[in-house]
């Protein structure tokens, strides 16, 4: 028996990349899962792919963005499902950075920090009612950050967006406590996803500057998640977890000047 056997799951951001891979990771285990996403034929392509793997998904186009939208994917899922136990935030926006900051715009600032974080808590107040009363105790919600949260790796406002769901991990963490919901974050490095087509030279010289010698793949960040997400960390909230292939850990340009490398 799979570890969300009986588990009511709700993606944001699922129809492709790190997304894809949580739903696709946690149906494997036994959940059924709401693929959402802004584009709802790439929800439905990666819930039809899941159940070509034999799991359980259903697909909802679903805006972050948008307060009633997001009532109404929690809603569907409980109809659906019979159950929400556990809520995955990963959608996400990101625009590039301006060459001077002073030149940055406030509309896509202000987009970048209403998705990202703003959206997460959307879809955490509308699900958590329907979390706490997830039976023994096992509602969860695990949120994709970054280590742009917790570094500078550029991207004023994602960066801004993720330290504050880092924020916001810690401070539902003690209000969720005792309704018995657990509240976990986890921080990926690069990751090799769709996003980076095109631009594949870039990942193969950023993989060098990792300790573990390459960038991530959604399947590391998927992996991560199921454990937060599952009994195996039943105490366990709060948290931030690095998924970084030790990036945060290492300085090694810095490293080599001073050892003379």
């Amino acid at each position: 028996m799979g570890r969300f056997e009986g588990y009511g799951v709700l993606v944001t951001g699922a129809g492709r990349g790190i997304g894809e891979a949580v739903a696709r990771r946690l149906a494997g285990e036994g959940a059924w899962v709401l693929v959402t996403d802004l584009d709802g034929e790439r929800a439905e392509k990666a819930a039809a792919g899941i159940r070509e793997r034999g799991g359980a998904a259903e697909a909802l186009a679903c805006d972050v963005a948008d307060r009633t939208a997001v009532e109404e994917a929690v809603a569907h899922a409980v109809r659906q499902f019979g159950t929400l136990d556990v809520l995955v935030n990963n959608a996400h926006s990101c625009h590039p950075d301006t060459p001077l900051f002073e030149d940055g715009a406030d509309d896509t600032w202000a987009r970048d920090l209403d998705i990202t974080l703003t959206g997460a808590y959307r879809c955490a107040r509308a699900a958590l009612p329907h979390l706490a009363a997830a039976p023994d105790r096992r509602g969860a919600i695990v949120s994709i950050g970054s280590v742009n949260g917790e570094q500078d790796f550029g991207n004023h406002a994602y960066s801004a967006a993720k330290a504050g769901l880092a924020g916001l991990t810690r401070t539902l963490a003690g209000h969720a406590a005792p309704r018995g919901v657990r509240v976990n974050l986890v921080a990926p490095g690069t990751v090799h996803t769709d996003g980076w087509a095109g631009r594949e030279a870039g990942l193969e010289a950023a993989a060098g500057h990792y300790p573990l010698g390459r960038v991530g793949l959604p399947e590391d960040i998927a992996a991560a998640v199921a454990f937060l997400a599952s009994r195996d960390a039943a105490w366990i909230t709060g948290v931030t977890l690095p998924v970084d292939g030790g990036i945060l850990i290492s300085q090694s340009g810095l490293r080599g000047a001073l050892l003379g490398e």
